[in-house]
């Protein structure tokens, strides 16, 4: 898969560095695990003769506080357990409210943090105990306080934490509406999430669109880069 091995998720790393893009950055932080993470790291020094916490570091335009938290995620040991502390769930979620998320790009923010240590599992439960504390969605907290790149950035670690199929349903609709269709990405999330959650996307994809991503992929694109698309969307 595009970000499931080391070889290929250096390369889109590096693409996303060239062409200026936080939020395929995240959702390729996000995206690896512990060990994939590792290894992508090392082939990226190797391949690109630098590495990959430089590269982000030296982006250009790019508020500070993406880069805080691209690198805690990037370099965070993540809890992998599947495993959930409710107790511990409801400590997080309670710090991360009264932290505030006016706060969400201090110095050591509770986001960053608990993004990148805690494992997914626990996170959606801290989200769940968020609503609760907060009387509002962790979602509609964010989109008060931010605006423009980081708002985009934080919504998208939250949906594709929370609702992984959803979110790269409604991700792969942006890429293919409009004026042209963004190929590179359209590619990688599709082959990427092959290997994970394609057929659920593609359920999600076809009930909230009336047509199904196989339509889409053969009315938006062509040539020998459709026809592989197709065949992984069977």
């Amino acid at each position: 898969a595009v970000v499931s091995t080391q070889s290929t998720g250096a390369k889109e790393v590096k693409r996303a560095f060239t062409v200026f893009i936080p939020k395929t950055l995240i959702e390729i932080f996000i995206g690896l695990n512990n060990a994939q993470l590792s290894k992508m790291r090392i082939f990226y020094q190797h391949k690109y003769n630098t590495t990959v916490e430089r590269d982000l570091g030296n982006m250009r335009g790019v508020d500070e506080t993406f880069k805080r938290l691209a690198l805690a995620v990037l370099t965070g040991t993540r809890n992998e357990s599947k495993d959930v502390d409710e107790d511990l769930a409801l400590r997080d979620a309670r710090q991360l409210y009264s932290a505030g998320v006016n706060r969400f790009g201090t110095e050591r923010p509770v986001f960053h943090e608990l993004m990148a240590n805690r494992s997914y599992e626990h996170l959606r439960t801290v989200f769940a105990r968020y609503r609760v504390e907060a009387h509002e969605d962790i979602g509609q907290s964010i989109r008060s306080e931010f605006m423009g790149p980081m708002q985009e950035v934080y919504m998208s670690i939250v949906e594709m934490i929370r609702k992984p199929a959803q979110y790269f349903a409604e991700t792969l609709l942006k890429v293919m509406k409009g004026v042209g269709t963004d190929d590179a990405e359209l590619v990688r999330i599709v082959v990427w999430r092959s290997e994970i959650d394609l057929e659920e996307i593609k359920q999600h994809f076809g009930s909230v669109n009336g047509r199904t991503l196989r339509e889409y992929i053969k009315h938006d694109t062509g040539g020998d880069y459709r026809s592989m698309l197709l065949a992984i969307v069977k």
